[in-house]
């Protein structure tokens, strides 16, 4: 080595900024070409490469690659992690309950009001609004911040689940307030209108809360997305007949009254069809269900089925109970729905951080 070489290495002045400057006023930037011209080359890749080709692949290429890296055999080892888990917090399965619950009441208020009892569907519709309100501080809560949930109205997108959800719950709470006002203020038919306009957008919005857990990539939220719409309108239906039918009985409505009997035929039924749907949406599930029984979710969803068959069992012995192991049937429902809910949420990080889970979903159909 040549002993004039200068081996200086090249760390520059310490905490001296090198300023760039221009030679003269307007000159041109080395290198630089006009219209991005030098965008279209690449000191790193020479003619001899297919880097930015302007050809497309010949139709199918794609579509075949991406076909047998889902199809191929599943690797020995699934190095992780694939998926990042969703952090939800408690305030995400309470709205999704106390939301279900009002879109519930408002499906009793449209039959009651059918059914021609005026003073039971003012009630249910007063039961959906008070359920209603702890919603949009909890989904604000979970948001972080006020002000997103305000950006979330900014746009409408029928496609995303979650700006639907937005634009639903401002839509409910508005005919909702509106339904109890007509009401306290004697305009019945007015208050019947608002109702049934109530009952329609409570459809979805007992039921978005499922489909947005489905619209995600993760596995059981995923491959559960045929029943957790169902799943979620039917726990709505069950607490929302629940609340309405113990409200009911603390405002005074007699036993045998054919409101109140209805009410527990609805809450019953609607709770067993939960219970079905999840037991077969389980089997269905394989190996991707087994995030539905680890940890925590495990405990809520096993803890909801109890409660679930112990409301089943109390009014099967109804006669020897009577209205006093009904009401403790109704509580059990509702505490039911809520376990489900954290369940639910509880099983998605479960899932997502099952590596070999999120492998096999992308190869399965």
């Amino acid at each position: 080595m040549s002993d004039d070489r200068d081996t200086t290495p090249a760390l520059g002045t310490p905490a001296g900024p090198a300023w760039a400057r221009r030679d003269e006023q307007g000159g041109e930037v080395a290198l630089h070409r006009k219209d991005w011209g030098d965008a279209r080359w690449s000191f790193l890749y020479e003619d001899d490469t297919n880097y930015a080709t302007a050809e497309p692949p010949p139709d199918g290429v794609v579509e075949a690659a991406g076909r047998a890296a889902r199809e191929g055999d599943m690797p020995s080892v699934v190095q992780g992690p694939v998926m990042k888990a969703p952090v939800w917090t408690w305030e995400v399965p309470l709205y999704f309950w106390s939301g279900g619950i009002a879109a519930g009441s408002s499906f009793v208020a449209l039959a009651c009001d059918l059914a021609g009892d005026e003073r039971s569907a003012r009630i249910a519709r007063m039961v959906s609004l008070g359920a209603l309100m702890p919603s949009p501080p909890l989904l604000i809560l979970d948001l972080g911040r006020p002000e997103r949930f305000y950006n979330m109205l900014r746009i409408f997108k029928p496609r995303s689940p979650m700006s639907m959800g937005a634009w639903a719950l401002s839509a409910f709470g508005g005919l909702t307030a509106a339904a109890v006002g007509a009401d306290l203020l004697g305009r019945r038919r007015e208050a019947r209108a608002l109702g049934a306009a109530t009952a329609v957008v409570g459809g979805y919005l007992g039921s978005y809360t499922g489909v947005l857990l489905a619209s995600t990539a993760v596995p059981v939220w995923a491959r559960s997305r045929l029943f957790l719409g169902p799943i979620f309108v039917a726990t709505a239906t069950a607490t929302g007949a629940a609340a309405t039918r113990l409200v009911l009985v603390a405002a005074g409505l007699p036993a045998g009254h054919p409101t109140r009997e209805a009410l527990g035929r609805v809450e019953t039924g609607a709770m067993a069809a939960e219970l079905l749907l999840s037991e077969v949406n389980r089997a269905r599930l394989g190996r991707l269900g087994d995030a539905l029984e680890q940890g925590r979710a495990g405990k809520m969803f096993t803890a909801a089925k109890w409660l679930v068959r112990a409301g089943l069992g109390l009014r099967l012995v109804r006669d020897r109970t009577g209205p006093a192991g009904h009401h403790v049937a109704s509580a059990c429902y509702l505490s039911a729905g809520l376990c489900f809910r954290y369940a639910w949420v509880a099983a998605g990080p479960n899932s997502a951080r099952d590596d070999e889970a999120v492998a096999r979903m992308a190869r399965e159909r």
